[in-house]
């Protein structure tokens, strides 16, 4: 591993103060609401001003719409700077978490996905239960990314049976290995990074036929290039995760 992302750190402010020190292993997304009146003007100060590389949104939780003309502001940004958005879509929380939510559906970002192409939108966690919404979303929007982070677990109550394998498999076949993106959603301490996560998908990856490319592709070379980093591709021929 070269390169810790992090989505959230305590607001926008405390997140840039942490990565600061080290600003050749850490970087990180902004992450507050598009609902706010001056919310492109923070994610403008995040990225200008404290150093923030992309933006993320957690739809579930929103009080306004996505599809609203009053954050064209945010997009507009967005897509000038070819800045990534992840948004998270689909199951929110544990058990007793959201289950449904006007903004659950990764379909509702479809407008504005066409309307800014230029625009990077990645959607972690295999869309957390809407799969197959994800897949047509993908299939008709380039500018879609698949994000492979966390432990899946929704795929337990799914109608029909599915595993990693499944996923990477359908994705691949879907989007191709360029728009397949590594995310480990590790967290806090003592838990630290999930390095099951990455072996468990490293292996779903080659049991599946997917070359040394492939795999640096997604285990990094897709994130790096969204991100604009430096990247060597001999060191993820086997899974390594920016």
């Amino acid at each position: 591993m070269t390169r810790v992302v992090f989505q959230t750190g305590g607001g926008n402010e405390a997140l840039a103060k942490a990565i600061r020190p080290h600003p050749d292993i850490f970087s990180g997304f902004a992450h507050h609401s598009p609902c706010l009146p001056k919310a492109a003007e923070e994610l403008r100060r995040g990225v200008e001003e404290l150093g923030l590389v992309g933006y993320k949104i957690i739809a579930p939780q929103l009080s306004c719409s996505l599809k609203d003309s009053r954050l064209d502001p945010l997009w507009e940004y967005l897509e000038q700077h070819r800045l990534p958005v992840l948004i998270h879509f689909g199951l929110l929380g544990g058990i007793g978490g959201v289950p449904t939510h006007p903004m659950i559906n990764p379909l509702v970002i479809y407008p504005v996905a066409r309307r800014h192409p230029e625009m990077p939108v990645v959607i972690p966690h295999f869309g957390s239960g809407y799969w197959q919404e994800l897949l047509h979303l993908c299939w008709s929007c380039p500018n879609i990314h698949i994000d492979t982070s966390g432990s899946n677990d929704w795929t337990l109550w799914m109608p029909n049976p599915l595993n990693l394998k499944d996923l990477f498999r359908r994705a691949y076949e879907t989007v191709g290995p360029k728009r397949i993106i590594f995310g480990s959603d590790s967290s806090w301490f003592p838990r630290g990074f999930a390095y099951r996560i990455l072996q468990d998908q490293v292996r779903a990856c080659l049991e599946i036929g997917l070359n040394g490319n492939d795999l640096s592709d997604v285990f990094g070379g897709n994130a790096a290039r969204l991100l604009r980093l430096p990247f060597n591709r001999d060191n993820y021929q086997h899974g390594g995760g920016i």
